[in-house]
């Protein structure tokens, strides 16, 4: 009967009863008034429908009932405070299965290495890595921390930020020399442009602040897409077009010359780089270590060591 179930509460309070020898250091040790104490043994006595504890001149003494229930009362809270300490300690060690889930490029250039860093500083520790071009969609349940980049809807995910991205505008000198350098973002619409699809977001639709705050949107026509970053980098290489792509990405072109800023009056959404957790995430060794060891490898940011000219 539900009136009858006893709690954790009830089992710790009997322990305490048991191995007093009264009452009143009962009280004492449990920070409460004797008649506290006195009412709160009463209340289980009277739940139980079974006396367990009699009154002596020498102390208190167990029923045969209190003796059976104070038998099994140690033993469940001591199996229950090893439980709690056995997590406590695995709270603290570096352990178990960690499963991450990045981007494709990004994954590739700086969540795995840091990966296997990881896992060769603790070895206890199980890695899985999914790389994908939508991370943020994927099933909550199968990962423990998420890195996402861009624009980011709902989520009932913790959200750490990891550092800075901006997006540029690009394209190949060739591109630029014959097609010519646009003027203002409405000049776009007489160019051609490579869009990356990823996550849904609606890439042909670009949104552009200038110097005085003052936004404005373009609808820019797609002459070629593709859902892989790769791909879209080595068009816009080969003077296919104008491409939109985070700072990260695109750094080592832009110092090389590979490609050129178009447009770098203007700003346009940042997309910066962030990893998604849970609260229960949050709280384990693995996931809290992993995620410091990231943001000390993105600080100071690495593709901002040098200004992209």
């Amino acid at each position: 009967m539900a009136g009858n179930t006893l709690s954790l509460e009830d089992m710790r309070f009997f322990v305490a009863v048991s191995s007093a020898q009264s009452l009143a250091a009962v009280a004492r040790a449990l920070d409460v008034t004797p008649s506290a104490v006195t009412q709160r043994l009463r209340s289980l006595e009277k739940r139980l429908q079974l006396r367990l504890i009699d009154r002596t001149t020498r102390g208190l003494r167990l029923t045969d009932e209190g003796a059976f229930l104070l038998e099994r009362a140690q033993r469940l809270v001591a199996e229950l405070d090893d439980i709690s300490e056995t997590l406590s300690a695995r709270r603290e060690e570096v352990g178990g299965h960690l499963r991450i889930i990045a981007p494709l490029g990004f994954g590739r250039r700086y969540v795995a290495p840091l990966a296997a860093s990881f896992r060769r500083n603790n070895p206890h520790v199980k890695i899985s890595l999914t790389l994908t071009e939508r991370p943020a969609q994927a099933m909550e349940d199968t990962w423990d921390i998420a890195i996402h980049i861009g624009e980011l809807k709902d989520s009932s995910r913790i959200m750490h930020r990891l550092a800075p991205n901006e997006r540029y505008l690009c394209a190949a000198p060739a591109y630029i020399n014959e097609r010519g350098t646009p003027a203002s973002p409405e000049d776009l619409v007489n160019h051609d442009f490579i869009a990356l699809r990823q996550n849904d977001e609606d890439v042909t639709l670009v949104s552009f602040a200038d110097v005085s705050g003052a936004h404005q949107q373009v609808r820019l026509a797609s002459q070629f897409s593709s859902n892989d970053g790769e791909s879209t980098r080595l068009w816009a290489e080969e003077g296919l077009g104008i491409i939109l792509r985070s700072e990260w990405d695109v750094v080592d072109d832009l110092r090389s010359k590979r490609l050129v800023r178009i447009l770098p009056d203007y700003q346009l959404p940042t997309a910066d780089i962030v990893a998604l957790l849970g609260a229960r995430e949050e709280k384990t060794a693995r996931v809290s270590e992993f995620l410091r060891l990231m943001k000390a490898a993105l600080t100071p940011v690495p593709w901002r060591t040098k200004n992209p000219t």
